[in-house]
């Protein structure tokens, strides 16, 4: 039962969350470009529950809920029935997702991972103008050996307030002021525990590039502490900024971490699926709601970026037939589509299984079903 309350629901309000976002994005624009949605679904397989809308949108929940879909009407050329296939009438041509311009269906298709990316901002900005943006003060996290703190007396826990006599929050003010002074002894106010003391610290020089340029600057040889930190108020247009910001910070390094992971810099074992999911899921959502928020974001960026890669069956796929068809100014012949819809279904199986495995693995999945039945 805790297993099912830490981790298993944790799991599958991020997961349908997500999948709502990505479907409701293709759903949206296909409804602006009149397009009839004929099912707008959250999982798979057998109908747990649902409901029609007044244009005629069977909403549901399918009883494998790792994923979902939209179908929308006008797949192909024809209604098929049986004996009874016609072709499509003027008025269903009009609604059909098929007989759309080539622009209205690339726009149907991308909304999807778009909608991930536009939610993550939403979410990251929403985050930073409610809990205020993280700013360590100038406290001492890690003192390097033989470095000019070091040399000084300052050790890990303590908090400078004065320095040079300005007084100083933030860290980044520490390290500015430290930073214009390289050789030149500073008096520091610190305090250390109930008490507050006066050191000596002299920044070691340091010769850096600045546009071409050897500039000297000041070391102390010091980290902030990551459990000194206070939380700065920001504005609603700060917080947009700062959710875009941080959103495409996510971006890039998801696509890095890709790439190593393809050149074999970084080990395929560190590539997470369900299992990993649910309970990074569970420890976040047990961090607190802030973590949990967090993690939503990030993996609603992986969602989009995931759909958005050039894979048959995936929004990427689907994307680059469209862009093909521009070039040569016709649809890929329907044999090479249906071949490399099967093969893309293949290769996410594949995937499937691998990142699946990993986590089996990983996770010591087997090692735990022992210990339960022996």
């Amino acid at each position: 039962m805790d297993i099912l309350i830490d981790y298993v629901l944790p799991f599958l309000v991020v997961l349908t969350i997500l999948v709502f976002v990505h479907e409701m994005g293709h759903f949206l624009v296909a409804r602006y470009n009149n397009v009839r949605v004929e099912v707008f679904s959250i999982g798979f397989g057998k109908e747990l529950f649902g409901f029609n809308d007044a244009r005629g949108t069977r909403w549901k929940f399918g009883a494998m809920p790792l994923g979902g879909y939209v179908k929308m009407f006008g797949e192909g050329e024809s209604i098929q029935d049986g004996e009874n296939a016609r072709p499509l009438s003027d008025e269903e041509k009009e609604v059909s997702f098929h007989h759309k311009r080539l622009a209205q269906r690339a726009a149907i298709v991308f909304a999807g991972p778009l909608a991930n990316f536009v939610f993550a901002i939403i979410v990251l900005s929403a985050l930073f103008y409610v809990s205020g943006l993280p700013n360590p003060l100038a406290g001492i996290g890690t003192v390097q050996s033989g470095s000019a703190a070091q040399k000084a007396g300052i050790v890990a826990g303590d908090r400078v307030v004065m320095i040079a006599g300005q007084e100083v929050k933030w860290f980044e003010d520490l390290r500015k002021i430290v930073i214009r002074n390289p050789n030149v002894p500073l008096a520091m106010e610190v305090v250390r525990g109930d008490t507050q003391i006066t050191l000596t610290a002299t920044p070691t020089p340091h010769i850096v590039q600045e546009n071409g340029v050897d500039v000297e600057i000041g070391l102390l040889g010091v980290t902030p502490n990551q459990e000194m930190v206070e939380f700065e108020k920001v504005g609603p247009l700060d917080a947009i900024v700062m959710g875009s910001e941080k959103t495409y910070g996510l971006t890039v390094n998801i696509l890095s971490s890709v790439g190593r992971m393809i050149t074999g810099s970084v080990s395929r074992e560190e590539l997470g699926g369900p299992l990993r999911i649910a309970q990074m899921s569970g420890q976040m959502a047990q961090g607190g709601m802030a973590n949990l928020i967090f993690f939503l974001a990030a993996l609603s960026i992986n969602l989009g970026l995931i759909n958005l890669f050039p894979i048959p069956m995936l929004d990427g796929g689907h994307l680059l037939f469209y862009f093909l068809e521009a070039i040569i100014g016709r649809p890929i012949n329907e044999k090479a589509q249906e071949y490399s819809f099967r093969f893309g279904l293949i290769l996410v199986l594949l995937l499937m299984v691998f990142v699946t495995w990993n986590d089996i693995v990983q996770l010591k999945v087997f090692e735990y079903l022992i210990n339960l039945v022996s």
